[in-house]
């Protein structure tokens, strides 16, 4: 609706409900999950039977708190490590294909462009399959043909890492490039004419340009990663990152620790995404 135009009672009630609606639908549930993790029970779910640290402090031998879960703490450093690693990944090469599809005109330039789309249309669980069987028939070939045994084509770490880099990458290239072609390419003149060698344009202008764009793509790279779910599935090893061990306590059971986690999970997400602001408005200011 054109806002200058004048509107009923029954336009700004419906609207009203529908924001109530949409925002209670969209956090309802997560509050929900933060409650139940002081909640005093054994099961991960209502009714409400009193208020408790349990889930975060307690040592056995009846409950073990979060900080004292060998196994998810792992988990944790293992995600943590595997954004990590990707979001480095990403954040280069995905800076470096935005300077190559913004900056420079090649042959097949269009078909390149659409291959590097492809991998946000393809499901992330016949991406995960995908790169399953081919790490395995290059594994099987490498070692019927040279005798050699790379870790790195068996469902690992860096299999993970790789995977996940595989669609990541797409996402830092668009976010990037989209800064990039709001950048004034006068200034890369004006400074090369000053006596500035190109390595120096790039760096000291080009890059300061880009810098809010490369630091929230980095920051989305890291937690796309950290929560990425069906592609890791079929690609991890014997250190399961943190959504992978989650849903197997919760198909083979588990206690409130896991609304522990998951309460933990949205504090520091929401202190990143924050951050991120907070840099990102600096950066332009």
């Amino acid at each position: 609706m054109i806002r200058s135009l004048p509107r009923s009672k029954g336009y700004d009630w419906s609207f009203t409900a529908f924001i109530v609606l949409y925002f209670t639908f969209l956090f309802a549930p997560l509050l929900v999950t933060c409650v139940l993790a002081f909640n005093d029970s054994n099961f991960p779910s209502l009714p409400w039977q009193g208020f408790s640290l349990d889930w975060f402090v307690a040592n056995g031998p009846e409950r073990i708190g979060l900080f004292h879960d060998d196994q998810n703490l792992r988990s944790i450093v293992t995600s943590f490590e595997t954004a990590f690693c990707v979001s480095i990944l990403s954040v280069v090469v995905g800076t470096c294909a935005s300077f190559l599809f913004e900056k420079e005109d090649f042959r097949f330039k269009g078909a390149l462009y659409f291959l590097m789309l492809a991998p946000l249309v393809i499901p992330g669980v016949i991406l995960g399959i995908s790169l399953l069987l081919a790490a395995n028939t290059a594994g099987t070939f490498f070692d019927e043909t040279f005798g050699l045994d790379i870790d790195v084509f068996r469902p690992s770490f860096w299999l993970v890492v790789l995977g996940q880099f595989s669609f990541i990458t797409t996402f830092v290239t668009l976010v990037v490039s989209a800064r990039l072609r709001k950048f004034d390419h006068s200034l890369e003149e004006a400074a090369l004419n000053l006596g500035a060698t190109p390595l120096q344009v790039i760096w000291h202008i080009t890059l300061k340009f880009l810098r809010p764009a490369i630091i929230g793509a980095g920051a989305v790279a890291f937690l796309m990663s950290f929560e990425n779910f069906n592609t890791t599935l079929f690609l991890v090893g014997s250190k399961p990152t943190l959504p992978i061990n989650l849903y197997l306590q919760v198909r083979d059971g588990s206690t409130p620790v896991i609304n522990a986690v998951s309460l933990m999970l949205i504090l520091g997400t929401s202190l990143l995404a924050l951050l991120n602001l907070y840099f990102t408005k600096k950066e332009e200011d």
